[in-house]
């Protein structure tokens, strides 16, 4: 129980990189949305090193042993999906919509994790998916306050991607590489497609 907590902390403390570009002006430090994405995709390639490090050449700190789960020491692991992903959203999109869909991977989902009952279910139970949905509603609500459909459909994405397991082959997609790409895809065809 302690080493999932830990994983929570680390996990919400993506929220961090969110709070840097948006304290950037406050602070001065001159953080526009092309040198936060080049920033991301900076921290995307070393989390991606490290797991090359780790896997392939067998670097073992005990930092691993904490942070990742027993079903993720041979494989990619899920802080390497979650940086990953972050970028992608920054990439994709706009900072209405991917610093939203960030927070819904650092903040939302560690918030439905502590809910659920850790079942390896394909759809999540009604109390985590109803957790997910609102916490990612009250998250996209400042940045999308203008679309109130864009909120919902941002909220819709994130919960689809936490409580709905995607399947590949004989391979589960992680959700941490789902959250933030639905919940940015979703919000971004509200915004776009959907009349106000």
């Amino acid at each position: 129980m302690a080493d999932e907590l830990k994983r929570r902390l680390v996990h919400s403390s993506g929220a961090g990189l969110v709070a840097l570009y948006l304290l950037s002006d406050a602070f001065e430090l001159g953080l526009t949305w092309f040198r936060f994405r080049a920033l991301m995709v900076v921290l995307a390639l070393g989390t991606i090193g490290l797991e090359f490090l780790r896997l392939q050449v067998g670097l073992d700190w005990q930092l691993y042993d904490k942070l990742t789960r027993d079903y993720e020491q041979n494989q990619f692991a899920g802080y390497g999906y979650y940086m990953v992903s972050m970028t992608v959203a920054v990439l994709l999109f706009e900072p209405q919509i991917a610093l939203p869909a960030m927070l819904m991977l650092a903040i939302g989902d560690p918030i439905s994790g502590a809910v659920s009952d850790d079942s390896l279910k394909f759809v999540k139970g009604p109390k985590v998916l109803v957790t997910m949905f609102v916490v990612s509603a009250i998250i996209a609500a400042p940045f999308l306050y203008e679309h109130p459909l864009a909120v919902l459909a941002a909220a819709v994405g994130a919960t689809i991607a936490d409580g709905v397991k995607l399947r590949l082959g004989g391979y589960i997609v992680d959700d941490n590489l789902t959250i933030p790409i639905y919940a940015g895809a979703l919000a971004w065809i509200a915004l776009e497609f959907v009349p106000v």
